[in-house]
C-alpha cells in the first residue's frame, strides 16, 4: 500500500507506525495507505483495536507538508484536503477501537490523527497543537469539528485562534488526551489497552462508537440504544457473551 506506513499484526490488534522521515509528515500516498489499511482492517474479522504511533523518538506526525502546499497552490490544496478528510474519517470510523500513541510532537494533520481516535495515551514529552492559521491555513482533517467535541468550545478556540502549544498534563486536564505517560511507554501502554478490547464483543464495541456519535446530536438519547440492543441479539457473540458468564470462563468471539 504504502512504505510510509508499517502495518503490524499483534494477536487481535493492528499496529500502524508512521514512517515518514524526518517528521513523519502526511503526504497524498500515505493518507491514500492509511484509508486503504483501514478498509482492509474492517474486513479482517480477527482484527478487534488498532493502535497509530509515529517512528522515532521525537515526531507522532508533525502533519502536512508545507512545500505540498507551496509548490502545488490551491490544486494540491484541493487533493491534500480531501485526502486528509477520507483516511481520518475511514480512521474515525474504524469499527473497533482505535489508540493514538503520542510519542512526539503531533502538530496539524498529526493531532488530527489523534483526534480520530477514540483514545489518546500521550508521552510526557509530546506537544500537540492546531497551528495552521499561522501559516494563512486552517485545519481540514477535522480538527475544527472533533476538537470542540472534546475540549470544549472554548478551549478549541484558544488551540486554534491562538496557536497554543499544548503539553501532556493539560491535555489531560482538558480532555485532549486520556492518559499521561513517561518518555518512551506510548506504545507499551497503548497495545496494553488495546489487548483489553479483546475481552469485549467485536459487534458491541461497534454498535456503541455508533451511539456514542449520535450522543453529540441526539434530542432522545435514551430512545437512541434500544434499536441496537435488540438487534445485538441477532448476533452469536451475544450469546456466547451470556453463555460464558454464566459458565463462568472467559468468551471464545467471533465477531459474527
Amino acid at each position: 500500500m504504502t512504505e510510509k506506513l508499517i502495518l503490524e499484526k499483534k494477536d487481535n490488534t493492528a499496529l500502524i507506525t508512521i514512517d515518514n522521515p524526518g517528521a513523519n509528515t502526511w503526504d497524498l500516498e500515505s493518507l491514500a495507505g492509511l484509508e486503504e489499511i483501514i478498509q482492509n482492517l474492517n474486513n479482517d474479522d480477527d482484527i478487534f483495536a488498532l493502535v497509530i504511533t509515529g517512528q522515532g523518538e521525537k515526531f507522532f506526525s508533525a502533519g502536512a507538508d508545507l512545500k505540498v502546499f507551496h509548490e502545488g497552490g490551491k490544486d494540491a490544496a484541493q487533493k491534500m484536503s480531501s485526502a486528509f478528510s477520507k483516511a481520518f474519517e475511514a480512521l474515525s470510523n474504524f469499527r473497533g477501537v482505535s489508540i493514538a500513541a503520542i510519542n512526539g510532537y503531533a502538530m496539524g494533520g498529526g493531532l488530527e490523527c489523534a483526534l480520530a481516535c477514540d483514545i489518546r495515551v500521550a508521552e510526557e514529552k509530546a506537544i500537540l497543537a492546531l497551528p495552521e492559521p499561522k501559516v494563512g491555513l486552517l485545519p481540514c482533517g477535522g480538527g475544527t469539528q472533533v476538537l470542540p467535541r472534546l475540549v470544549g468550545e472554548g478551549w478549541a478556540k484558544r488551540i486554534i485562534l491562538t496557536g497554543e502549544q499544548i503539553k501532556p498534563e493539560q491535555a489531560l486536564k482538558i480532555g485532549l488526551i486520556e492518559e499521561k505517560v513517561e518518555d518512551g511507554q506510548s506504545l507499551e501502554i497503548s497495545m496494553k489497552i488495546a489487548s483489553n478490547v479483546a475481552n469485549q464483543s467485536p459487534g458491541s464495541i461497534s454498535k456503541c462508537k455508533d451511539l456514542i456519535k449520535k450522543a453529540r446530536l441526539s434530542n432522545e438519547p435514551y430512545q437512541e440504544e434500544l434499536e441496537p440492543f435488540v438487534n445485538l441479539f441477532d448476533t452469536k457473540d451475544q450469546k456466547e457473551g451470556v453463555e460464558a458468564f454464566l459458565d463462568k470462563r472467559k468468551p471464545n468471539w467471533k465477531n459474527a
